[in-house]
């Protein structure tokens, strides 16, 4: 999250260590090709942050499955949808208190940004991204831009290791090749050196997919109205 495109919080991720790369994180022999993602999932985003900004009592448990997932958040702001905050998190993480967490932790504790206010609620974009789908990648080119996450391991020029990742959807969104996207990413996760062909062959990386789906204020507030 240290970029201008979404990507995980890189403090959360270098803090997270429960990351399955063999598909494990959650069965997917349980779910197979099964939907997962609900819009009713950025229903509740809005719902805590609505709480939260107002100091109301946190809403009730939604009605959504509680199974386990990596996630992201993600707040975006007026027609052009400029971003205004995405944290998430590579553990595996109940749905209820995941979407309770980084609803609020991504819309007021993005440090690229100042807290999202009360006067910019009707303006928000939501979009719950569920990652699945772990593989390791065979290098670092292994992976297709829009249809994979990519998340690296690497050492940078203090032989420290560093991690970051990107959404499926960043590559597409900035124009970027392969090529570009791990310099980027590299970049992201903190290497200040020449970044060269052999930084980049000795990069871990580790593919996933993800389930995304995004509602606007207006259709929380339609939804809202529907169900009274």
């Amino acid at each position: 999250m240290s970029s201008s495109c979404c990507g995980t919080k890189k403090q959360k991720l270098n803090n997270s260590t429960s990351v399955l790369c063999n598909g494990s994180v959650i069965s997917n022999k349980e779910y197979g090709n099964k939907t997962i993602a609900r819009r009713e999932m950025c229903f509740f985003c809005f719902d805590v942050l609505y709480s939260h900004l107002y100091n109301l009592e946190p809403p009730k448990n939604p009605d959504f499955c509680n199974d386990s997932f990596p996630l992201f958040v993600t707040w975006k702001i007026g027609k052009d949808k400029r971003l205004r905050g995405c944290i998430g998190t590579f553990n595996a993480i109940s749905l209820h208190n995941g979407l309770r967490e980084y609803a609020v932790t991504s819309a007021c504790n993005d440090t690229r940004f100042n807290p999202i206010t009360t006067d910019e609620l009707s303006k928000l974009h939501v979009s719950v991204s569920l990652l699945r789908h772990f593989e390791d990648g065979a290098d670092y080119l292994d992976w297709e831009i829009g249809v994979h996450g990519i998340r690296i391991e690497f050492h940078n020029e203090k032989g420290n290791k560093r991690t970051a990742t990107y959404l499926p959807e960043i590559a597409s969104e900035q124009g970027w090749d392969q090529i570009q996207t791990i310099d980027s990413l590299l970049r992201k996760g903190g290497f200040k050196g020449l970044v060269t062909p052999d930084i980049r062959r000795n990069i871990k990386l580790t593919r996933y997919r993800s389930e995304k789906v995004s509602v606007s204020y207006q259709d929380y507030i339609n939804n809202l109205n529907s169900n009274c």
